[in-house]
């Protein structure tokens, strides 16, 4: 079937158009944490030139650029497939047009981060914005995929068994929960309150503090790391009552996730905020957050099917019965 076909294609170009945003949001990291963000003090040219001079952390913010404009090119293509396939525009066409929108003002806030001096608030708002593009792409991709499996979901819905009554909504309070720490974390970095508390589980030698400045910022963030754990704990040991092998098996690994967050978090105010260990900070909450999105979409697509299944299979055991 045509419309099959460009479903799958539409879930690829998206899947490959989310990839690179991923590895956009993790060199932009690396931008913050290297004191890159002026390397190329112009906008959209990096010292009047198309390709800078070669010196590091002019390279670095360059190739942020780089890996911006192939998001661009990537989120155009996706966008345009979908307008002109007249089923794919139906069903796909408004997250196409919230993508392309999320795009332009990424990009909006990238040259005012430039044309502002690497303003805190608009370098906070440049990754909040980036991860709900990345999020945006990845249940464009979801879509596309689910609707190119004609006939699938609800036969497999139907053998799954019974969702546990609130898993739903526990997947989705985790994903608005791991961007909220997310953007947190951005926040912390861009105001230079990272090292506000240099030890760790105390602040400056109190359990504490009182929040407020950078003391108050930094313990906001350690606060909400402490309540992402227990949710994400709550999350495995729900999904553990699940039928749906895939599902149990995101609860665990977004718990052991959060884990290794934690102790990345850790380990980046001991060692005095490392670059590399920083970025991997960042990735692994994306990561995070592209799991949480995969299992919220993966059970709202259950609960739907199976009640596309039951309304199928009703009438046929009314006539049985008849």
């Amino acid at each position: 079937m045509p419309s099959t076909r460009e479903f799958a294609v539409t879930a690829r170009l998206a899947f490959g158009t989310a990839a690179v945003m991923f590895a956009l949001i993790v060199v932009g990291s690396i931008v913050r944490t290297t004191g890159s963000g002026l390397a190329c003090p112009d906008w959209p040219l990096c010292h009047g030139r198309l390709i800078p001079p070669l010196q590091f952390n002019i390279l670095i913010e360059w190739f942020h650029r780089l890996l911006a404009l192939i998001v661009g090119l990537g989120l155009l293509a996706t966008a345009a497939w979908c307008v002109l396939r007249r089923d794919v525009r139906a069903r796909l066409g408004g997250l196409a047009l919230v993508s392309v929108a999320l795009y332009l003002s990424q990009a909006l806030l990238g040259a005012l981060t430039v044309w502002r001096l690497l303003d805190p608030n608009v370098v906070s708002g440049h990754l909040a914005v980036g991860l709900l593009l990345f999020a945006t792409l990845l249940v464009l991709g979801l879509r596309a995929r689910r609707d190119s499996r004609e006939g699938v979901p609800a036969a497999r819905a139907a053998g799954a068994g019974t969702r546990p009554a609130g898993l739903l909504p526990l997947f989705g309070m985790a994903t608005a929960a791991i961007w909220i720490q997310a953007v947190l974390g951005g926040m912390v970095s861009t105001n230079h309150a990272s090292l506000a508390c240099p030890d760790w589980p105390t602040c400056n030698g109190e359990w504490f503090p009182p929040l407020a400045g950078l003391v108050g910022l930094q313990m906001t963030h350690r606060y909400g790391a402490y309540a992402l754990v227990a949710l994400l704990a709550l999350l495995a040991w729900r999904s553990g009552a699940a039928a749906d092998a895939t599902t149990r098996n995101l609860g665990r690994s977004l718990f052991l996730l959060v884990l290794g967050q934690a102790v990345v978090g850790v380990a980046n105010v001991l060692l005095g905020i490392p670059v590399w260990v920083s970025a991997l900070h960042l990735g692994n909450a994306a990561l995070m957050l592209s799991l949480s999105i995969v299992g919220t979409h993966r059970l709202a697509g259950m609960t739907a099917a199976a009640r596309g299944f039951a309304a199928a299979v009703a009438p046929r055991q009314a006539k049985r019965t008849a």
